[in-house]
């Protein structure tokens, strides 16, 4: 099984900043963030890659865990 994963920059608190994610097994890096968000206990983001493509960003703080989603 292989985990989504997201660097991320922190600024004044984790997760500030997507850089690149990995999903299904492919490093992508992030060339824009175009919508956030932040709901009780997460935090979200639209991303573009600089290849095109578009992704979802959760970061669950409780779990500590990054969910990956294309768009």
């Amino acid at each position: 099984m292989t985990m989504d994963a997201v660097e991320c920059r922190s600024d004044t608190e984790y997760a500030d900043r997507p850089l690149s994610l990995i999903w299904e097994g492919h490093r992508y890096e992030i060339a824009e963030i175009f919508s956030r968000w932040r709901g009780p206990g997460e935090k979200g983001f639209c991303v573009k890659t600089t290849d095109g493509s578009a992704f979802e960003l959760t970061y669950m703080e409780i779990s500590d865990d990054w969910h990956v989603q294309p768009l």
